[in-house]
């Protein structure tokens, strides 16, 4: 009778994670990893990192293009209102005077643009391959590391620009300008303090991504974190610098 042989459930096992074959199923846990997530999302009913990383940021830009239209929309009522102040000027309720801008602004306006270059260092440790990748394999976290201090030094600059702006605010009481002075001062105040609302939500976001470099587990969600408050911080920038220039050039 001819001898039969059937393979044990270790010579399978081994064949299945050897060189070559597939990787093994249980896997251990690394301190920072990403909890066996493939980048791409080829898992079949697994959404990858980088389909997960796109989904947030294409949230944010809709968001952020509400907040522009906001700004638009206000711009274009400005310029419509300032129209029909010149044509009838007895019929407007606020006069169409001109004043001039606090010389503070300029220099908030250097102080926000420098703000978006150190956010952008923050965000780039997270999305260095050599970084990234010990953060993955739970060799600490150098990323955050490197991340924390340019965060603290935009947190800061984000400060300096509010303060600056409730400066230009005072001067401008002092003078008599006022919400009520002319259409031109209550666009200046309507458009600079809805910018200030969102520089400090943009504060808020910093410090809370600060704390997230230490609290959350995964480097993914570092990633996300950081990522999203670097767009909005810089969209802010972009928003404030047309926002400032259509002030020098249209009040």
């Amino acid at each position: 009778m001819p001898a039969t042989f059937t393979r044990s459930s270790y010579d399978v096992e081994r064949k299945d994670t050897g060189m070559g074959g597939k990787p093994p199923v249980d896997r251990r846990p690394t301190g920072g990893g990403g909890g066996g997530d493939d980048w791409d999302g080829h898992s079949p009913g697994r959404r990858g990192p980088r389909h997960l990383l796109s989904s947030y940021r294409l949230t944010l830009f809709f968001a952020l293009g509400v907040d522009l239209m906001f700004f638009l929309v206000m711009v274009g009522t400005y310029m419509a209102g300032r129209g029909i102040a010149q044509a009838n000027p007895g019929h407007m309720l606020l006069p169409n005077e001109a004043f001039a801008l606090p010389p503070i602004l300029w220099l908030n306006t250097a102080l926000l643009l420098l703000s978006t270059i150190t956010m952008e260092r923050a965000r780039q440790p997270f999305f260095s391959e050599i970084e990234v990748m010990e953060e993955w394999l739970g060799m600490g976290r150098p990323a955050a590391r490197r991340s924390l201090p340019w965060l603290t030094v935009t947190c800061v600059l984000g400060l300096l620009f509010l303060g600056g702006q409730w400066m230009a605010w005072t001067q401008l009481r002092e003078e008599g300008v006022r919400y009520a002075t002319s259409i031109n001062s209550h666009f200046f105040f309507l458009m600079t303090e809805a910018e200030a609302l969102h520089i400090g939500l943009g504060i808020a976001a910093l410090a809370c991504s600060a704390a997230g470099l230490f609290l959350l587990r995964k480097v993914l969600w570092r990633q996300i974190l950081i990522d999203c408050t670097a767009w909005y911080w810089q969209a802010m920038g972009v928003i404030w610098l047309g926002l400032f220039a259509f002030l020098v050039l249209g009040l």
